[in-house]
């Protein structure tokens, strides 16, 4: 008997993945947690019934929310991962030997637990030493945080549900409260292709460049998101993605990526026509 797991993007349109077994199924505090293995795209965990990442590709993801704003700011020292239980992001932050903290703020233990047993190889991340794990709320941890990080990256899942604080404007204004007077925040935006998600990439675009002065937005295909198709918000206080970009000094560090070249890093921050015009759409609105 066939088995199939089905993602809704949309009430009418769903991502359909033929699975070989259930690996893990569990309810947390916070959500239903489940780990699949299946044929093309490896492992992959689901919460509340949305893919998260796959072995296949979450290389995607974790390269282009670390290498976009490392190649960028010129000193990082002090990293908070807002979210990241699966260690992704942490691993790819750690190939950078000036960083001194990674904080990580995960609110779900059991989310964590599980990608180290399931996840070995990206949840390895978790283990450098550099690497401290809160698991608590992530807008109560930002509240007592001031001037105290170089680079804040939001990797929480999307803005409904347990997460949905992480999405507020209080959110935004708190990372900016947080961050150093040149650090550089990067965010899921989201998927803009279907009508259900236009309303929140909006939204979510005006609450940013209402509260930072450098506000822009960059993408990736990730086949797993909706539509394959996922965006990055870049918000800083000092530095832009592209003026201040340093591609020579990032390519000396001879970092091995599967997806992110700073050949991409130009591209990345060019739009198609329909996310230009959400996106303006929403800065008139302010």
């Amino acid at each position: 008997m066939e088995i199939w797991f089905s993602d809704f993007s949309t009430p009418n349109i769903r991502l359909d993945i033929r699975v070989t077994r259930q690996l893990f199924s569990g309810t947390s505090d916070y959500r239903q947690i489940d780990v699949f293995d299946s044929i093309d795209l490896g492992r992959f965990i689901s919460l509340d019934g949305n893919v998260v990442f796959s072995e296949k590709d979450e290389f995607i993801y974790d390269e282009m929310v670390v290498h976009v704003p490392m190649a960028v700011h010129p000193r990082v020292r002090r990293v908070l991962v807002i979210g990241g239980g699966d260690g992704g992001v942490a691993k790819e932050l750690c190939a950078y030997p000036e960083i001194e903290r990674i904080d990580v703020v995960e609110t779900d233990p059991m989310f964590v637990d599980v990608c180290r047993e399931f996840f070995p190889e990206t949840a390895e991340g978790l283990e450098d030493k550099r690497v401290k794990i809160y698991n608590e709320d992530g807008l109560r941890f930002l509240r007592s945080r001031t001037d105290e990080y170089d680079l804040i990256i939001n990797d929480s899942t999307d803005p409904f549900g347990p997460t949905e604080g992480l999405f507020t404007k209080e959110f935004y204004g708190n990372c900016y409260k947080a961050l150093r007077s040149d650090g550089i925040m990067v965010y899921q935006h989201g998927s803009p292709f279907y009508d259900e998600d236009e309303d929140a990439c909006r939204a979510m675009h005006k609450k940013v460049y209402r509260s930072f002065p450098i506000s822009r937005v960059y993408q990736a295909h990730i086949p797993t998101c909706p539509s394959g198709y996922w965006l990055f918000g870049f918000a800083s206080k000092k530095y832009h993605p592209l003026a201040d970009f340093k591609a020579a000094e990032w390519n000396a560090r001879n970092i091995k990526t599967w997806y992110y070249t700073t050949n991409l890093h130009t591209g990345a921050f060019m739009l198609p026509r329909y996310v230009e015009d959400i996106l303006k759409e929403a800065e008139e609105q302010i």
